[in-house]
């Protein structure tokens, strides 16, 4: 049985956290943030489906798709405090298409190889080792806190200063770090990693800049193992109408990583175990509208869906003006 657990605010405002199972989705009893559930079963030293079950839900049924267009449903993890939420991620993870694959793989034995596809052929030859040691470490960056993280159906804000604000549509790790410091996964969800293609290619060391822009998750976790291969649809709509398609593979069956090793990569330092923090972990794509010389406007919708995580991820652009920022000596 596949569980889906949404985070979301009711009619009156408050917050519920919801669970999708058979096909329904209802409110779990007493449950007002995915956080406090991991939290609990963390203590309990039991699974967060298992907890669910213990907990039970209510009667009612819940018209999810209904919420979502209501903008009642929040992103499914959050904290207290912000600052105890990390965003960071990890790329050139995929393998695309196999035509790109070939294509990506000869250049990358190349004399002429770009730091890029270096780091690409490092990913296809020891980032998925059998046996108990780690292979070789991907590329890593860092988004933000918890304040750039975005709700389904919230807009993703890309500041005037920006050269681009495009999609990145990728699977997400969620994350909460245990009393003794030990990470405990406790889903995926899809994700859309908003990042500014433009000032990226300009230089390579641009990324850790062009990378610093919110990104939106959601709408829902899904429990237990990652499914090998999974594919889903990415698209921009311009008023109401799509401009844009492209069919994006996710999964280990398409990544050049094992997902243990790249979370194993990114917790190999303390400071990311720090008891009670939240993890968002941003897994990779190897399909952008960018590549195809897209270049989306104010107001148009991103969407992001596949098949084992239920409802679309959708989010508006919006350019906001960037305030001047003053330094001051003491």
């Amino acid at each position: 049985m596949t569980t889906r657990l949404v985070q979301l605010r009711t009619t009156n405002g408050a917050r519920a956290v919801a669970a999708t199972r058979n096909g329904t989705t209802h409110f779990i009893r007493g449950a007002t943030s995915l956080y406090s559930l991991a939290r609990e079963a963390i203590e309990a030293k039991i699974s967060l489906d298992a907890l669910v079950t213990r907990r039970g839900v209510a009667a009612e049924l819940i018209d999810l798709a209904q919420l979502l267009a209501g903008n009642q449903v929040l992103a499914p993890i959050d904290h207290p405090d912000s600052a105890h939420v990390w965003l960071t991620g990890t790329g050139l993870t995929h393998l695309g298409s196999a035509d790109a694959r070939d294509r990506m793989h000869a250049k990358a034995h190349s004399a002429d190889a770009s730091d890029s596809l270096k780091m690409f052929r490092l990913g296809l030859e020891g980032g998925k080792v059998h046996g108990a040691g780690p292979g070789v470490q991907p590329e890593w960056f860092y988004k933000g806190d918890g304040s750039a993280l975005v709700a389904p159906e919230a807009p993703l804000v890309s500041p005037s200063f920006a050269s681009d604000g495009g999609e990145e549509p990728e699977l997400a790790g969620i994350y909460v770090i245990g009393a003794d410091g030990t990470p405990f996964r406790l889903g995926f969800a899809l994700a859309n990693e908003f990042s500014d293609h433009v000032m990226e290619r300009q230089n390579y060391l641009y990324l850790a800049h062009s990378k610093l822009r919110p990104a939106a998750i959601g709408p829902e976790l899904l429990l237990g193992h990652l499914p090998a291969d999974i594919r889903g649809v990415t698209r921009i709509r311009r008023k109401g109408t799509a401009i844009w398609e492209g069919t994006f593979l996710t999964g280990e069956d398409n990544m050049s990583h094992y997902v243990r090793n790249l979370e194993h990569h990114h917790f190999k330092y303390p400071m990311f175990r720090r008891p009670g923090d939240v993890h968002v972990h941003f897994f990779g794509t190897a399909t952008l509208s960018f590549s195809d010389g897209i270049q989306a406007q104010d107001g148009d919708v991103f969407e992001i869906e596949a098949a084992p995580f239920g409802l679309p991820l959708r989010n508006p652009l919006r350019t906001t003006p960037s305030a001047a920022v003053r330094i001051e000596s003491l």
